[in-house]
Formats: structure tokens, C-alpha cells, sequence
């Protein structure tokens, strides 16, 4: 996995002089050439660069048409022993039609032309009074002076190993079927548009709307280049945007109305391209109705060199970098949660609910869930049973944050200690209480399960789990302890995210003294608190002690669930995303841990109550995920 299936795409605009042919060529082998410093095996050009677009009746003239026809034959020379895929806009001269078209040139060769299918003619666009439409030109060959049988079509696919391109030109974009989405479906994981878009006000909003819109539905990168400021301004202008999309995400856009040569350049990631095609049923089901079969044109690229590594890895893949977008996303998961819940109250018809309360995030973030859950079906706050079960480990801290929390929100607070009926327990197991290994400390979970199950039953109640979804894929819970409940409202929800839930209701659902419980419980170390106190009775078991950073964890988590990727990939990103924060043996140390972990512990993954999925990932056997609970780990332990 040298280039890790990465593969590096640019999108250029060069400086245009209209129907100044060798000046243009100038200019595009000039960002040819910047385009190899960035190591892009793509460049996409605008739409007709060669001659430039706003030419007008100057197509119809025949030496305008030659010296475009000289100047693809240039750059065909220019790009002989270069390693890169160039997409030039050009028109073509047939002697009965004039196409306007998209020049596909690798190492020499014109590997392909293909025409514009959707012509233009309304508005400020007159396109239908020089070029032909070529949406039915379909297994096709052409001449020119320079090559022979040169595949012509809308039904080309450009392939080299495993990558597969495909192009569309401006307004075939805009159409109500792009070619680009048959392409996509045939194989084609980057589509190029070469594009002459003028600029009007707002228009670059939607521009980069429907670009980003089209690599979504295609499951594709989406390359944008558009006509610059060199085009004619008699009646229009045009502000040469360059976008690079994947999968609905906009990696890379340029400022637009540059007066000189642009490029810009991104890495796209194959392997989540086609992972999100095979997972995609749809997307499977739509290739059975193509009107065409795409021919494949092959080539080979002489290495998978990509360069700098330059694309944004976030450590928190769960959470919004933007602050905004952060307080959007939890503003949602929080609905999210409190609507599940209240359905499943309606459907059981009861009005209670049960929660043990330890004073630490995640029954924190329950706890709130069901305070806004009553809030919606009017319920009362008093028929929130909230149960605080001190043990051998709790401390001060977390048990007066319990304590506060419960009652400044007016709950039915009660308190159960369990430490008499632990020692009981192992008295009749015959187990040392002295000696603190698994069985003490899962004891007290099973003992705290068993009392809520209880009073629930007594109190005709339902009792609500708090364990999150990075826990649930750590198999951090005791089995038939905290692993159940009768409706689990953080499942999907991973622990770097809750943090930023717990903090948005502090700050934007509450008053002054229950944010400040809040604020506390969010600078309290995770613990379970299962071992006694140390000798200053603070807390002597931290999680992240134990099962390492939950940062590191919940990366771990969406690579290998939601992109799929082999260890081998996310360990590369991880030591991408963290650099500043851990060594490459801490990454791989605890990268190791996650996947023992994640194998081990399906079997409990395999028994859990319902729960509502509020993200991209959920561990769920009866949602996303569905995996034997004895699979070999051994094969994704090997190249790390």
C-alpha cells in the first residue's frame, strides 16, 4: 500500500487570450508543469482553454480551428515522459460539426476525446450556433493529422490500475442526468468537469452546491475548472473557480478572479470512494439501468507518488471543528435522543424512568436526555427515579456531583449503598474481598444493574443505560452489568463527543448552578470507580489508564468502522492526525489494544438493549453492524 490509495488530483485555470492559441498553450504547460511540482496525477482544464471560450463566430473560422487542432498536437509533444493525466478543452472539427470537447493526453497520446452533451442556448449562452451536441456519440473513432483511431464518445472510462476517470463538459453538470452519474456507475471514481461559468451574483454559491451535490450522489471526486478572467468581457465575466469535491465534502477551492495561472491540488482517498459504492445498495441497483456500456481506455501511470501529505486529518472525526457546526451537531444528537426516548415511554406506556447516577459523564448526559424527554411529554420531574450507588471506589467528587445534579434538577433522588451487599456477594462466591481483580470489580456492576432492574420493576418504571458507543466498542462494561438496560440513549454516541454535549447543555439549556454541576463533572477524570479510593480518597482508577486515550480510540473506531480501512492505513493517519501529541509506538501500543478489544468483545455487542443511532457509526447487530462474535482477529494484527 505505497501511495495508501491515495491519489492526488489538480484543477488549473490558466491566464487565456482569446483566439491567441500559442499564448494559451504557453500557459497551460506552464500549470502542467506546476501541476507535476504538486506530484498530481490529474489536471482538469476549462472548457475550450485552447482557444479560449468566448470566441464566438471565430469558430466557424477554419484557422482558428487548425491552430487548435496544432495546439493539442503541442502539448501532446510537451507531455511525452511526463506522468500525468490532462484533461484540455479544445474544440474538435469533424468537416460536418464542430463539438466542443475535452482532450484526454498522457505521456504523448491522446487517449480520448469526449464531447459536450448538453449545448447551451439560453440566457447569455449561444452555444448551439457553433457546436453539435454529443450525447449520442457513442463507440466511435476519429482521426487527426497526428493519430489515428482515437476513441470518441460521452461512453469513455480512463483507467490506470485501480483508479478509473471519467469527464463531462460546464453544462452537462447542470442537466437533469450529468453523463458524469453513468460514468460513476460504470467504475469511474473521479469525474472532471471542464467548465466556462460566468459570474453573476450568488451563482458561485450554487456552482459549488451542485458540485459538491454530484460527487455525493456519485460517490466520486468531482474536479472543477472553469474559464478565468482572460475571457472576453463583452457582455459576460468569468472568475476561473477551481473546486475539488469528494463525496460531497469540498476539499479544495481557489479565490476566484485571479489574473494569473492557478492550480490547486487534493488528495483523494479511493479506498472510502469505493467502500461507500460497495455499502451502498442503491448505487448497485442504478447500474442495472444504464441506457450505455462505457468503453475503458487503459493506461499506466509510472508511480503512485502523491507528494506532501497535505490533506486535513481531524483527531476528532466525530466532532465539528467549527464551533458553529459543533453546536448544531450536539443541538441535533440531543433531539435525537430525547425524541427516541420519549417514544419508547409513549409506546410502554410508562411514566417513569430509572438511572443509576455516578456523577461522570455519560449518566450525566443520560440524565439530561431524560430531563428533556419529560420536558417534552410534560411529564414530572419527579417520577425521574435517579439513584446514586456509592461502592468501595467512589469518591467525594463524583458523589456530590451526583448528589447536586439530581437535586437541582428536583428529581426522586435516592441513594443505595452497595458496599454491604457486595461483601455478601463474596462471602456466598467464595471470593477475597481483599483481592481486586475482575470479579470484585464486576460485582459492583452487577450488583448496581440488579437495583435499578428492581426498582424499576417495583416502581413500574424503565430504566435507562448510560454506556456510550466508544465503551461499547472497547467492550468497556461488565456483561449483564452497565452492558444492560432497558433503552440506551448514548449508544451511538462516542465519548469525544460527549463531552461536547455535556457542555452544550451547560451552556444552552441551563441555569447558572446546574452548569456549574456540569462544569465539574466535565473536568472529572473517566473512571468506573470500581477499586477503593487512594489514601486521599481521590480516584485511583482512570480509564484512559487502563484502556488508553478515548481520542485515539474514537479515531480508531470511525476509520475502521465507517471508512473500513486496514490497520496498516490507520495507523499511517494516525500518525498523520496526532504527530503533536504521540510517539508512533504509543499510536501503535494502543492501536493494537482497540483491535484485540473490538474482536474480543462482539459477544456483548451482540446482546444489547435498543437505542437510537445519532451518527455516521453505530455498533448496533440490528443497525450497522453485524459481526460473528468469535471472527479471527489475527490477519488485522499483522501489518501494524
Amino acid at each position: 500500500m505505497e501511495s495508501m490509495n491515495f491519489i492526488r488530483v489538480a484543477s488549473a485555470c490558466p491566464v487565456t487570450r482569446v483566439a491567441d492559441i500559442p499564448v494559451n498553450i504557453e500557459n497551460i504547460k506552464k500549470c502542467i508543469a506546476e501541476a507535476l511540482d504538486q506530484q498530481a496525477k490529474l489536471v482538469v482544464f476549462p472548457e475550450l482553454c485552447v482557444t479560449a471560450y468566448t470566441c464566438s463566430d471565430l469558430f466557424l473560422q477554419k484557422q482558428l480551428l487548425d491552430e487548435s487542432e496544432r495546439g493539442i498536437e503541442a502539448l501532446l509533444t510537451y507531455s511525452k515522459g511526463k506522468d500525468i493525466l490532462i484533461a484540455v478543452g479544445a474544440p474538435l472539427n469533424t468537416q460536418t460539426s464542430v463539438y466542443n470537447c475535452a482532450y484526454l493526453l498522457f505521456d504523448g497520446r491522446v487517449l480520448g476525446i469526449v464531447p459536450k452533451s448538453y449545448i447551451p442556448n439560453y440566457e447569455e449562452f449561444y452555444e448551439q450556433r457553433w457546436f453539435t451536441s454529443g450525447k449520442d456519440i457513442r463507440n466511435r473513432t476519429i482521426n487527426l493529422p497526428f493519430q489515428k483511431e482515437i476513441p470518441f464518445g460521452v461512453d469513455l472510462c480512463f483507467e490506470s490500475g485501480a483508479v478509473q476517470f471519467g469527464f463531462e463538459i460546464c453544462e452537462d453538470l447542470w442537466s437533469v442526468v450529468p453523463p458524469s452519474s453513468f460514468l460513476s456507475l460504470q467504475g469511474a471514481q473521479i469525474i472532471g468537469n471542464l467548465s466556462a461559468s460566468n459570474e453573476v451574483v450568488s451563482k458561485s454559491d450554487y456552482r459549488q452546491s451542485l458540485v459538491s451535490a454530484q460527487s455525493a450522489k456519485c460517490m466520486a471526486s468531482y474536479v472543477y475548472a472553469g474559464a478565468g478572467t482572460g475571457e472576453s468581457t463583452t457582455d459576460v465575466v468569468f472568475g476561473g473557480e477551481l473546486l475539488i469535491a469528494e463525496n460531497g465534502n469540498m476539499l479544495q477551492k481557489n479565490k476566484r478572479f485571479q489574473r494569473d495561472n492557478q492550480v490547486v491540488s487534493s488528495l483523494i482517498d479511493l479506498d472510502r470512494l469505493n467502500l461507500q459504492r460497495i455499502k451502498n445498495i442503491s448505487f448497485r441497483e442504478a447500474a442495472t439501468t444504464l441506457p450505455w456500456t462505457a468503453r475503458t481506455v487503459s493506461f499506466s501511470f509510472k508511480n503512485n507518488n502523491f507528494g506532501i501529505f497535505d490533506r486535513f486529518i481531524d483527531k476528532h472525526p466525530f466532532v465539528p471543528e467549527d464551533a458553529k457546526q459543533r453546536e448544531q451537531r450536539c443541538s441535533e444528537i440531543f433531539n435525537i435522543q430525547a425524541t427516541a426516548l420519549a417514544k419508547r415511554m409513549q409506546h410502554t406506556g410508562l411514566r417513569k424512568a430509572v438511572i443509576g447516577i455516578s456523577g461522570g459523564l455519560d449518566s450525566t448526559l443520560a440524565l439530561l436526555v431524560i430531563t428533556k424527554t419529560f420536558a417534552l411529554l410534560g411529564y414530572s420531574r419527579k417520577d425521574i427515579i435517579t439513584i446514586t450507588l456509592p461502592g468501595f471506589g467512589t469518591t467525594d467528587r463524583t458523589y456530590q456531583n451526583a448528589i447536586s445534579l439530581c437535586k437541582k434538577l428536583e428529581t426522586d433522588f435516592r441513594e443505595v449503598n452497595i458496599v454491604a451487599a457486595c461483601l455478601q456477594h463474596f462471602k456466598d462466591i467464595g471470593h477475597d474481598p481483599d483481592v481486586h481483580d475482575v470479579t470484585y470489580e464486576n460485582v459492583q456492576a452487577r450488583e448496581r444493574t440488579q437495583i435499578l432492574m428492581d426498582i424499576a420493576n417495583k416502581e413500574g418504571g424503565l430504566v435507562i443505560g448510560t454506556g456510550d458507543l466508544s465503551e461499547m466498542a472497547l467492550g468497556w462494561s461488565t456483561y449483564n452489568g452497565d452492558h444492560m438496560s432497558m433503552y440506551a440513549v448514548n449508544c451511538s454516541v462516542p465519548k469525544t463527543l460527549v463531552r461536547y454535549l455535556v457542555n452544550y447543555v451547560a451552556e444552552e439549556e441551563t441555569g447558572a448552578e446546574i452548569r456549574s454541576i456540569l462544569l465539574d463533572v466535565l473536568d472529572t477524570p473517566v473512571t468506573p470507580e470500581l477499586l477503593p479510593k487512594d489514601v486521599r480518597g481521590k480516584i485511583a482508577q482512570k480509564t484512559e489508564d487502563i484502556v488508553g486515550p478515548y481520542e485515539l480510540h474514537d479515531f480508531f473506531l470511525y476509520y475502521f468502522v465507517r471508512a473500513a480501512y486496514p490497520p496498516v492505513k490507520i495507523f499511517y493517519l494516525a500518525k498523520k492526525a496526532f504527530a503533536d501529541c504521540y510517539d508512533e509506538e504509543t499510536i501503535r501500543k494502543w492501536l493494537q489494544i482497540f483491535i484485540r478489544r473490538f474482536f474480543a468483545m462482539q459477544f456483548k455487542r451482540s446482546a444489547i438493549p435498543d437505542g437510537p443511532k445519532v451518527g455516521t457509526v453505530s455498533l448496533s447487530p440490528r443497525g450497522d453492524w453485524r459481526m460473528p462474535s468469535d471472527a479471527s482477529r489475527s490477519i488485522w494484527m499483522t501489518e501494524i
